[in-house]
């Protein structure tokens, strides 16, 4: 999910507003590079996969990976950012993942040794974005937070078309390895720019959790009674999971290139069409559409995410699969304001474990979608697959739209 602030007035702040603020433009830069390195990474782990085994099964699990982890590093790790200074979980989490990435790009890595640091890589970003959503409303107070937000969401989208589109030709033209210690240098750049770029912020415990096993037990459980008795926070929890119908052309992009005939630089195109939609939508829900209609949206935009993707099921080219997948990206601009009143809508102190169990459901949600997307496309085809995950998605997303929609009839804050 990514967001703005859902108290906002009908003069949100602009991207500039935002930027102008010295730590926030510092977080910012710290995630461009990381994000960059990563999606060259992810492209690289797709290709090295469907080389290796030229099984879509095994591409898909290998994707996957990098979001089921998130099952126990969520609940679990995420509270260290509610426990610790928010700045120095993010510095030590970006140095942690430098070093295991470092070691994936040692040539004749085996493949399971691979897939065992994908998931430590990936557990370590549970609390790393706890911190990061935690701290954002202290560098930016006001309406200068749904710009702060907004330029996350575009940032990062961006950098995916960019690195994306470069992986393709960056990971054939240099290799897997080259292209992993890429991911491991834009780790440790990011985090030398927060360490010196960023204050530090602390929360303002009242101890009445302990510390240990049995208080991180009693942080996740007291933060999954935040969330589970707001219907609101519910239901957002709920559409934000419909990107695990989306996020399947991503975990099939290799095998659907493959059944295209076309090569590794489409592998990059298929990657790079979702964010760049995600990149115009939030764009135009951002600067067209006044901040009090935004949460209106949020249903009918879920359910328009996946429609585009039913394109799959007329076996259409290359160019109409990109252009289908940039439209099903735009719609998904819901998460926006969804992210938005969900963060705001929680208590400092309970904000790093409330996200996590956030994260935990979509992580969860999206890898279990990539893996049954990929199970069917072993024994049909990518193109069958996708299309079928469009029509499911269809279905919960109007079941899911539903529910927000009583949620928040009535609520006098329920959007920016």
């Amino acid at each position: 999910m990514t967001g703005g602030d859902p108290r906002g007035d009908d003069r949100p702040a602009t991207f500039r507003d935002a930027l102008a603020v010295p730590p926030f433009r510092r977080l910012w830069l710290g995630q461009l590079l990381s994000i960059i390195g990563d999606q060259v990474a992810r492209v690289a782990l797709a290709v090295l996969v469907y080389d290796r085994t030229a099984s879509a099964t095994l591409t898909a699990l290998t994707y996957a990976l990098s979001f089921l982890p998130d099952l126990v590093a969520g609940p679990l790790l995420s509270g260290l950012a509610d426990r610790f200074p928010r700045r120095a979980v993010m510095v030590v989490t970006d140095l942690a993942r430098a070093a295991l990435v470092a070691v994936m790009a040692v040539p004749g890595v085996p493949l399971p040794v691979l897939v065992v640091l994908l998931v430590a890589v990936q557990m370590l970003a549970a609390p790393f974005l706890a911190a990061r959503s935690a701290i954002l409303p202290h560098l930016l107070p006001g309406d200068r937070y749904v710009a702060g937000n907004a330029v996350i969401s575009t940032t990062y989208q961006a950098a995916q078309v960019l690195g994306f589109a470069l992986g393709g030709p960056l990971v054939a033209a240099l290799g897997v390895s080259t292209a992993l210690a890429v991911n491991a240098a834009t780790y440790a750049l990011s985090a030398a720019v927060l360490q010196w770029g960023v204050p530090e912020q602390r929360v303002l415990d009242d101890g009445s959790v302990r510390v240990g096993v049995r208080g991180e037990v009693a942080r996740v459980v007291a933060g999954a009674r935040v969330v589970g008795s707001d219907p609101r926070l519910r239901s957002l929890i709920g559409l934000a999971c419909i990107s695990a119908f989306v996020v399947t052309v991503e975990g099939l992009a290799a095998p659907y290139a493959a059944e295209l005939g076309a090569g590794t630089a489409a592998v990059g195109l298929l990657l790079a069409a979702n964010p760049l939609g995600q990149v115009l939508g939030i764009l135009v829900l951002t600067r067209l559409v006044p901040p009090h209609r935004r949460p209106r949206l949020i249903g009918p935009l879920a359910v328009a995410s996946c429609v585009p993707l039913l394109v799959s099921a007329f076996s259409p080219p290359l160019w109409v699969l990109v252009a289908a997948w940039v439209v099903s990206g735009m719609a998904c601009a819901y998460q926006v304001p969804a992210n938005a009143t969900f963060v705001v809508s929680v208590d400092d102190a309970r904000r790093g474990q409330a996200f996590g169990l956030a994260v935990t459901a979509l992580r969860v949600t999206q890898g279990v979608g990539v893996l049954l997307a990929g199970a069917l496309a072993e024994r049909t085809a990518p193109s069958t697959a996708v299309a079928v995950g469009g029509a499911a998605g269809v279905v919960v997303a109007v079941l899911a739209a539903r529910s927000w929609a009583r949620a928040s009839t009535g609520s006098r804050t329920d959007g920016p």
